[in-house]
């Protein structure tokens, strides 16, 4: 007990706060172990690919619960580049975990060849792109009913915001990490991690990101920049705010509206997402509520 002296009221040592890498990291750490834990999965696997998202839930997964229950999966395509198969073999190395690796070509040839007559005199387009995220998780989900692991999803905050995913494909899974992370928490949180110790190749966090579905492809292909991307999501989402009160705070218009435009597109899609971690005030879920149907705003 505390005794009062002269001097009045004693008063204990003021904790400092983590910081705010330190306590999200935790957050998801505590998120995966607990479902994982409460729902008596004997571990769970994840399709690798070389990028960072993938990366930092690996990271995440055994961290959480050890490298004997995590098991990484590489399922490489014509378009997988040479470097992101390097890099997760060393990210697997340096972890100590379960390691498969085996090409989607042959299996998405057979779909391929299989609809050729379907898609006569149509051109290639997300189709096929879609088609290989779909075959990874097929194979996912067979060694998840195989070995009774849960399978964690790896796409984050950002792109489910505008639907940059695809169903039942990277969107297939039982546990969604980083649900409520966005792209550029990613990347801090991903330095955060190797500042406790080296697990995720420096590349893997330099490079530009990619889903690698056809040749020379990065995201900003078909996304703004992330910098602006978060921002507006952020701003939309978390805070509520309206697109003219956001254009006010010193975004180009076109850029408010196109990833509002996209947000409120992919309901659909996040309708029919996994459960995950929330670690924001406002998360995709019971927090947000909004109409998957979106004729009405043809006029927006």
């Amino acid at each position: 007990y505390f005794e009062l002296s002269v001097a009045g009221h004693p008063a204990g040592e003021i904790t400092a706060l983590p910081e705010l890498e330190a306590s999200v990291y935790q957050a998801l750490c505590l998120g995966v172990k607990d479902y994982i834990g409460k729902n008596r999965f004997p571990g769970v696997l994840l399709g690798l690919s070389g990028g960072i998202d993938s990366a930092l839930t690996l990271a995440v997964a055994v961290d959480a619960l050890g490298a004997d229950k995590v098991h990484a999966v590489m399922m490489p395509s014509p378009y997988t580049a040479q470097i992101s198969l390097d890099d997760s073999r060393e990210m697997v190395k340096i972890l100590g975990v379960k390691y498969d690796e085996f090409s989607i070509e042959p299996i998405m040839q057979g779909y391929l060849a299989t609809l050729k007559g379907s898609f006569a005199g149509r051109a290639e387009d997300t189709t096929e792109e879609n088609l290989q995220a779909r075959t990874r998780g097929n194979l996912l989900m067979a060694l998840s009913n195989k070995f009774g692991s849960l399978v964690l999803t790896t796409g984050n905050k950002s792109e489910m915001s505008v639907g940059y995913a695809t169903l039942y494909g990277d969107m297939a899974g039982g546990f969604s990490v980083l649900k409520d992370v966005g792209k550029l928490l990613v990347y801090r949180l991903a330095r955060y991690r190797n500042s406790l110790g080296y697990v995720i190749p420096e590349r893997i966090i330099t490079r530009a990101p990619s889903a690698e579905l056809r040749p020379d492809q990065t995201d900003q292909d078909n996304l703004p920049a992330y910098e602006v991307l978060d921002a507006i999501m952020e701003c939309y989402v978390e805070q509520n705010l309206s697109v003219l009160q956001i254009v006010s705070m010193g975004y180009a218009e076109a850029d408010v509206r196109r990833v509002v435009r996209l947000i409120q597109l992919s309901e659909y899609k996040r309708r029919q997402s996994t459960v995950g971690v929330r670690i924001t005030e406002r998360a995709y879920g019971k927090d947000w509520r909004y109409p998957i149907t979106v004729r009405y705003q043809d006029n927006f």
